[in-house]
């Protein structure tokens, strides 16, 4: 559900379908951003927490990141993985000193919770699948105290409110209002990453940089960390996470999952992309490792309409040598 702004323009497509694009001036909005002003509604997104006394220990077990100390107020990103090591889910959360609360790509948290209340066992836990009472605003600058409010590597220098959706409009109200074009934008231009938008059903955390903000190195066994483990000690992951600087003389941006090209041959695919009101379009992009990081590459157009490919010019995230996987924190 969308907060009801008269001069919002809504995205159309995508998991983003129906939350506000704009208000009539995203690269302002950008801008306002920028300054450390404004508030995006993220309320699409999918929201469940995870309450009891063993919560955290529990999580610490199944989860990538170390949250058994976790301090109330303390915002951290934790990975589900498959037992292969890919990325199944990622949750961005908070402790409140008695439940864990933490949301979700759009569509993603019954799945989450479901797969999260399977593997309780005897553990005194209790997982909620909240979206339904719960919402997500992003906001510019400090928390001010916020009680549910989450900060971190990922918070693109701002923080995540959870507010009751009864509560939605009037939270949104209380700052200039931004569109999610001017939000992708800011995380496309900080190289974060989005779940399922900018990683596939094979990605694993070393392919995106993750190791540090989302993985610890340095905890007990869950699932998939073996993958991780190797690909860590031996390096070179099979695939690395990009910048792409698009070529600005046409009008469209390559769609999710457009393949990305050198002289004709595959080496990977576009995730999400935007229109930055200082470095003009770009995007993020997951290629093969080994692909000349000084050449240029081709995304394929939308499809059917006929339109050209798009020249793109990488800038490294992920560096592709050896033993230079974890990124600082952004």
């Amino acid at each position: 559900m969308s907060s009801t702004v008269p001069s919002a323009v809504l995205a159309e497509s995508g998991p983003d379908a129906g939350q506000p694009w704009h208000y009539g001036d995203p690269l302002r909005e950008q801008r306002r951003l920028e300054a450390g002003d404004g508030a995006v509604d993220l309320s699409h997104r999918g929201v469940l927490t995870v309450s009891g006394p063993d919560r955290l220990s529990w999580l610490h077990s199944l989860t990538t990141q170390h949250l058994t100390d976790l301090a109330p107020g303390v915002g951290v990103t934790t990975l589900v993985l498959s037992p292969q090591g890919h990325i199944e889910h990622a949750l961005y959360g908070v402790d409140d000193g008695e439940t864990f609360w933490a949301h979700t790509e759009p569509g993603a948290a019954t799945a989450a919770a479901a797969w999260l209340d399977r593997m309780r066992f005897m553990m005194r836990v209790e997982v909620v699948d909240r979206t339904s009472d719960y919402a997500v605003v992003w906001r510019a600058g400090s928390s001010d105290g916020d009680r549910l409010s989450r900060s971190g590597p990922d918070s693109l220098d701002g923080h995540e409110l959870l507010v009751p959706r009864t509560e939605l409009a009037a939270t949104l109200a209380e700052r200039s209002p931004a569109g999610l074009w001017a939000y992708e934008a800011r995380r496309i231009a900080a190289g974060v990453p989005r779940i399922g938008l900018d990683s596939d059903h094979r990605t694993i955390p070393n392919e995106l940089g993750l190791l540090g903000p989302a993985v610890h190195l340095d905890k007990g066994c869950y699932r998939g960390q073996e993958t991780i483990a190797r690909v860590h000690t031996l390096g070179r992951p099979p695939r690395r996470l990009v910048r792409l600087h698009l070529d600005g003389s046409t009008d469209t941006l390559p769609p999710v999952g457009a393949p990305l090209t050198l002289e004709g041959r595959p080496v990977g695919f576009v995730g999400t992309s935007a229109r930055h009101y200082e470095l003009g379009p770009i995007a993020l992009g997951l290629i093969k490792r080994s692909t000349d990081p000084a050449r240029d590459l081709l995304a394929a157009g939308p499809g059917e309409s006929g339109e050209p490919a798009v020249a793109a010019a990488q800038e490294v995230l992920v560096d592709p040598e050896v033993g230079l996987h974890v990124r600082a924190r952004l």
